[in-house]
């Protein structure tokens, strides 16, 4: 579909691939409007079974890209933050089961598009964090709302304010990921 994104079709499962190691797979607009597209098509297609998103090198994504974040002001951001917030409910609306395989980093916005899937399975070097209290802002994309439901209030709280990543251990034992695993693109192929 794009270069920075790389879909893979094969026997009623869809991988969705975020393909930009580079500059740790960023949820720039193009990819989010994208994943729209996607996710309207998955809707209605009984044929997939399965929706895996994964990355490429040390990240499965970054979030939001910060070069384009940076330039929007006023109206701009309200509109950016429905974007990415409509296709998050969008993949946590799909009838298939749509699983995270969390290869390495997810931060930010990319925690928020794991938190929108109905699983997560995270390779144990995997690290998770919301970093934008240390940036000066915060997710417009649902995961304030869907961390707190998950892992509980005190512990999202935790995560908004410090900023600090966890460990892939440590989002285990809050309830963060459902599965630590040497292999989360394979685990996540044999679910279900």
């Amino acid at each position: 579909m794009s270069e920075s994104v790389l879909i893979e079709r094969s026997d009623g499962v869809v991988v969705v691939r975020f393909a930009q190691p580079e500059r740790k797979n960023p949820l720039s607009r193009s990819v989010i409007e994208l994943l729209h597209t996607l996710a309207d098509e998955l809707a209605t297609d009984t044929g997939v079974q399965k929706v895996i998103f994964t990355g490429t090198g040390d990240a499965f994504a970054s979030g939001a890209d910060l070069n384009e974040i940076s330039s929007i002001t006023g109206s701009l951001a309200a509109e950016f933050a429905e974007l990415g917030q409509g296709m998050m409910n969008k993949l946590d609306a799909l009838p298939q089961i749509v699983i995270a395989a969390v290869n390495g980093h997810c931060f930010g916005g990319a925690l928020d598009l794991a938190l929108s899937c109905d699983r997560r399975i995270a390779a144990p070097h995997s690290r998770f964090a919301h970093p934008g209290a240390s940036l000066g802002i915060i997710t417009g994309w649902g995961g304030t709302q869907r961390l707190p439901r998950l892992i509980g209030e005190a512990r999202a709280l935790e995560m908004f304010f410090s900023a600090e990543p966890i460990s892939a251990d440590r989002a285990f034992a809050i309830g963060l990921v459902d599965v630590v695993s040497d292999d989360p693109l394979g685990s996540a192929l044999r679910f279900g």
